[in-house]
């Protein structure tokens, strides 16, 4: 079903779209648009009492798990026992709550989860629609004797903001994504699947403390705006806005040619950015009129993700790159090369922090010193020192040359590239490839999670909000020698907010402008 924007923006709800070879638009069950959803069995499970077997048959008629519909009744259990915990939503710093029933979601804390990991003071909710940027190089059908092929691009958009969720409504949601990597690839068919979230559908905004800052996230390829709901629902709980998207010819259901990804991430961030400003504005009609503070805004960006949060904070590319026939691109790269008039025009004033997660591109002549230079805005790096993606000699390469940026480097040893990744879910472990698509071989990515919510948390804080949380981000460079129990007065010295015996295997870089 087509909605009128009241912007002129071209939404679809209901259906994300593609396109095939010959640019021709078709739907492709994109689930997550507006209108009827199929969950309102769910979202509107009351403060009426209710037998197990009720709510179990009321989130199989919703299409939710057994695993779901067990956190379903987890949350409603603790509400009642008057906690208020709603399983692993709301808690105290330090504190973790975890689900009687079912077990942990994407993004929810160990026991040892480091203090600023645990879930905010805010109840989430989450909408999902696409919008559509007109006039776009098709990079799909682009070719030397067909050079400007152009069509309207659509971008499948998942937000997560604060929310008001009355009584004991539980904040669950079942999220959609697939596996693969693009049609026509037999080693990863794509193959959809479903999991759960801690999120109420179309909850109404909380306007209480708002507008809230913007944060903007970019996936890998291939990848999706389910991606990484480990992070996006955390930050939604600590008064952020949090919209991700999923680039067209760069997610697990539709990647195609690479360059697509190349020329497209830094353009779809930027129109991403002007979207929200302005349905975000008082009046929009829209329902993040007024939630939005578009101002304050950081990118935060996973692998190809990384690379387009780089270039929209002023890395432009060299020219080495953006011509190089390997791309088979043409020219078309251009359009981001440093010192480019319609380049510059793409480095919006309104983003003031980015996080680069496993930023591709360090290794493959992306950026020289003069164009990584140009970053002025504090960043956070994250990234595996045994990365094979994007090797951590590219992502040490571009943090020391950022010499612009106030600027961190968070190091997971014997990390890969999917330290950032939700947990793989449970379809992909009879898939191998599809399962290492998501899990570190080496480390458990519910660690990695919590690790790496902890610190955005005190970075993005810092910088969007004005909080004080430096003394987290300041530490001792490695958290091994931190943990060291022979420290005198052990462990008082050990990395702040991380629980005794927990700072193994870390390392936290700080260069400063």
């Amino acid at each position: 079903m087509a909605l009128d924007s009241p912007l002129g923006l071209g939404i679809v709800g209901g259906s994300a779209l593609t396109r095939d070879q010959g640019g021709a638009m078709k739907g492709d069950q994109h689930s997550e648009g507006l209108g009827h959803h199929g969950f309102e069995d769910v979202d509107s499970v009351g403060t009426g009492q209710m037998t197990r077997r009720q709510l179990l048959v009321r989130a199989s008629v919703a299409g939710l798990s057994a695993t779901a519909a067990g956190s379903l009744l987890a949350g409603d259990a603790m509400a009642a026992a008057g906690e208020g915990n709603r399983g692993a939503a709301a808690c105290a710093p330090g504190k973790t709550t975890y689900p009687w029933l079912g077990y942990p979601m994407p993004g929810d804390p160990r026991p040892d989860a480091p203090e600023l990991a645990a879930r905010g003071p805010f109840r989430v909710g989450v909408r999902g629609w696409t919008v559509t940027n007109p006039d776009q190089l098709d990079m799909v059908n682009y070719s030397a004797g067909n050079p400007n092929p152009r069509y309207e691009r659509p971008l499948p958009l998942m937000v997560w903001y604060p929310a008001i969720i009355p009584g004991k409504r539980p904040e669950l949601t079942t999220y959609s994504d697939s596996l693969g990597s693009g049609p026509g690839n037999p080693e990863r068919p794509v193959i959809p699947f479903t999991f759960p979230g801690r999120a109420l559908r179309g909850a109404q905004p909380d306007r209480s403390k708002g507008p809230y800052p913007l944060l903007i996230v970019s996936h890998g390829y291939p990848g999706s705006n389910v991606l990484l709901t480990n992070l996006t629902e955390n930050l939604a709980s600590k008064g952020y806005v949090v919209v991700a998207i999923d680039h067209t010819d760069s997610t697990h259901a539709d990647a195609t040619v690479f360059s697509s990804t190349l020329r497209n991430r830094a353009l779809d961030i930027d129109f991403v950015l002007k979207t929200m400003a302005k349905l975000g504005k008082k009046g929009s009609r829209s329902f993040l009129s007024g939630v939005v503070d578009a101002d304050n805004t950081a990118l935060i960006g996973y692998s190809m993700g990384g690379y387009g949060v780089l270039i929209s904070a002023g890395a432009g590319i060299t020219a080495a790159f953006a011509t190089s026939p390997y791309w088979a691109a043409g020219d078309t790269l251009k359009i981001l090369e440093a010192g480019n008039l319609d380049y510059a025009a793409l480095v919006d004033p309104r983003v003031k922090a980015i996080v680069p997660m496993a930023p591709w591109g360090g290794t493959y002549g992306a950026w020289d010193a003069d164009g990584l230079k140009a970053i002025k805005v504090p960043a956070l790096f994250v990234v595996g020192d045994q990365d094979q993606t994007a090797p951590y000699a590219g992502v040490q390469f571009i943090f020391k040359n950022a010499v612009g940026s106030d600027r961190y480097l968070l190091v997971h040893h014997a990390g890969d590239h999917e330290v950032t990744a939700n947990p793989a879910p449970p379809i992909t472990f009879t898939r191998w490839r599809e399962y290492v698509h998501y899990q570190e071989p080496a480390l458990d990515n519910t660690r990695t999670n919590n690790v790496n919510q902890h610190f955005l948390t005190a970075f993005l804080g810092m910088h969007l909000k004005g909080e004080d949380y430096a003394s987290y981000l300041d530490l001792t460079e490695s958290s091994d020698d931190s943990n060291n129990y022979g420290n005198a007065g052990y462990p008082a010295g050990i990395w702040k907010g991380f629980p005794e015996w927990s700072a193994v295997g870390l390392e936290m870089h700080h260069l400063q402008s």
